[in-house]
């Protein structure tokens, strides 16, 4: 591309040299309008050798002839204008831009024409990699009157961005992509994300990110890079939000990758949604089933107070487990849904395979599921098992409920005899009177086994 502007550069020198008048000679105070004839000689012949033999060095050969004669202002100027489309032509960069820069400052060419030199001296400068030397010229054209069109606006925009001049880079290339519109080129999106996160713009990226995602739904790096902006701002919803879309949409597919979808539903306490993941990619075979997986399995449900369905999970994590921790936390579980047979089948489970931190607390365990059944003798044999505190409490609250009801049997065998004895008073009375029931008769009996009874139970006491 450079390669065509230079000859494009070229030619429209030499046609300068050959076409400007005397009224670009006059712009400089030059009242001279045209060659001596000796120097005309050399002249044509320099330019004949260029544009209809292709000779540059016999061009140049014959231009230096002329520049070594005494040269008036508007050979002079005419010299300067072709020596540059020569050197341009042999590469010499450089020289040519000296040439172009001295005719310039000495007026030899006229304003209405100076814009075009300027854009033309820029390039040259691009061509060599003087960056700031072609910005220097390209705003001395604008300045002039030079209006950029597309792709002049994209070449600014690489250039600025190359000596890292971000937010004037980004100038440009705004314009670039409001022109393309809808048929902007993938890579002036790219080039624009890549602007906007090197000035900070975050929101404008992520916008920009968001339309190409439009256009290109299943690119995966476009995804990662959106979720990857929201994590930089610290939106974690939003990443989320982005994560969830891409696993959704079956983007995601690694273990990883599907976990990372786990541990975000957990982290944004959705411990329920995030057991419904983990347990179906398990299902899937795309996660591991292995004892951590079930472990956190049955740890999200528990946390979301879905027991019953953690019930299986720990029973399953149980059997593989090394020891019989999965089995005491399964006999919890258990307690907690009041299955107390199945209860206490886990904890003796537990304590068979081995390795609990503290067989004692199982033992209460089993304890409290045989008190739940009613099963006292076999409650104060796994209470006494523990030989803890916790063991020794619940013997304790037995023996103090036993007392309790002893005592309330006692208390109601002792309110019986009084009855019976109040009865026995109002009996005489209505003897006395004549009006004694049936019931009367059987009061010495009743009142006699009565006392016999609460003798028995007192004696048993003693």
């Amino acid at each position: 591309m450079i390669k065509s502007i230079l000859k494009g550069t070229a030619a429209a020198a030499t046609l300068f040299a050959l076409t400007v008048g005397t009224a670009s000679a006059q712009a400089g105070g030059c009242l001279e309008t045209q060659f001596s004839s000796k120097n005309a000689e050399f002249y044509l012949k320099a330019e004949t050798e260029l544009l209809q033999n292709k000779n540059s060095a016999g061009a140049l050969a014959a231009l230096q002839q002329l520049r070594s004669k005494p040269l008036n202002c508007y050979e002079e100027g005419a010299a300067l204008r072709l020596g540059a489309a020569i050197k341009i032509e042999t590469k010499d960069y450089v020289g040519a831009v000296r040439d172009l820069e001295t005719a310039l400052d000495k007026g030899y060419i006229p304003a209405s024409d100076a814009k075009q030199t300027y854009y033309n001296i820029s390039q040259i400068y691009l061509s060599t990699d003087n960056k700031s030397k072609a910005l220097e010229y390209f705003d001395k054209w604008m300045n002039a009157g030079g209006v950029p069109s597309r792709d002049q606006k994209w070449t600014l925009a690489v250039l600025y961005q190359q000596m890292d001049r971000f937010p004037q880079s980004l100038r440009w290339a705004e314009q670039v992509f409001q022109a393309d519109g809808p048929n902007a080129k993938r890579e002036v999106y790219d080039f624009l994300i890549f602007l906007y996160d090197k000035t900070g713009n975050k929101v404008k990226k992520a916008q920009l990110l968001e339309q190409l995602l439009v256009k290109n739904p299943t690119e995966r790096r476009l995804w990662d890079a959106i979720a990857s902006e929201y994590f930089q701002g610290n939106d974690e919803a939003k990443a989320f939000e982005v994560q969830k879309a891409m696993y959704l949409g079956g983007i995601l597919k690694t273990e990883d990758e599907l976990m990372r979808v786990v541990n975000f539903y957990n982290s944004l306490d959705a411990p329920y949604q995030s057991a419904k993941v983990l347990e179906k990619e398990m299902n899937a075979g795309r996660i591991s089933k292995n004892y951590q997986r079930l472990e956190l399995l049955a740890n999200l449900y528990q946390v979301a107070r879905e027991f019953k369905k953690a019930v299986p999970v720990i029973e399953e994590a149980a059997r593989i487990a090394p020891n019989g921790g999965m089995y005491e936390r399964l006999g919890r579980s258990y307690s907690e849904l009041k299955e107390w047979a199945k209860a206490e089948d886990a904890m003796t489970k537990a304590i068979n395979k081995g390795g609990l931190k503290d067989t004692g607390l199982a033992w209460v365990q089993i304890g409290q599921s045989r008190y739940e059944r009613d099963d006292r003798a076999g409650a104060r044999e796994a209470f006494r098992k523990a030989g803890n505190r916790a063991g020794r409490g619940w013997l304790n609250f037995m023996a103090a409920e036993d007392a309790t009801a002893r005592a309330l049997i006692v208390f109601d065998a002792d309110n019986l005899v009084r009855d019976i004895e109040k009865e026995k008073i109002r009996c005489k009375e209505m003897a006395v009177i004549g009006t004694e029931n049936e019931a009367c008769a059987t009061v010495p009996e009743r009142l006699e086994a009565a006392q016999a009874a609460l003798a028995k139970l007192r004696g048993e006491d003693a």
